[in-house]
């Protein structure tokens, strides 16, 4: 597509010092490009905030993300609320465990028997079944 685009700039009419973009576009010899959107305002709010953003990191200074918190603020003393009752304990993440149910029941055997060394790793051994041929069968029956 960029190739196509220089193409068509390259055409240059020589007559009327004028460059021909495309069909029935035409252009001075003077233009420097194809110019979008409108004009910057140096000293506009936005444009200086961006300048100020910039100078901070060449300056190596962190900018900070995101919204500002307010200290204060009802969600922010809720949080503060709800910290220090974590913090003493009066409230836990998480749902109570049921020491009754059967999964706690299984992990509290699990525990005591790896705690006394009686509890074996790993699959079970198949159960070994001796193979009795029919003529074995005859021969202990006689």
């Amino acid at each position: 597509m960029k190739n196509s685009v220089e193409t068509l700039v390259s055409v240059v009419s020589v007559e009327n010092n004028v460059k021909l973009l495309g069909p029935g576009i035409e252009v001075k010899k003077s233009f420097k490009g194809i110019r979008t959107g409108r004009k910057i305002n140096p000293n506009s709010a936005r444009q200086m905030k961006i300048q100020l953003a910039l100078d901070n990191i060449s300056k190596g200074i962190q900018a900070s993300k995101g919204r500002p918190v307010v200290e204060g603020s009802a969600r922010q003393i809720r949080l503060t609320e709800l910290e220090s009752k974590r913090v003493d304990g009066e409230i836990k993440r998480g749902r109570e465990i049921n020491p009754n149910s059967a999964r706690q029941l299984r992990l509290k055997d699990l525990e005591e028997r790896s705690l006394n060394g009686t509890l074996k790793r790993g699959r079970p051994a198949k159960q070994k079944v001796e193979e009795i041929d029919l003529i074995q069968m005859l021969e202990s029956k006689l």
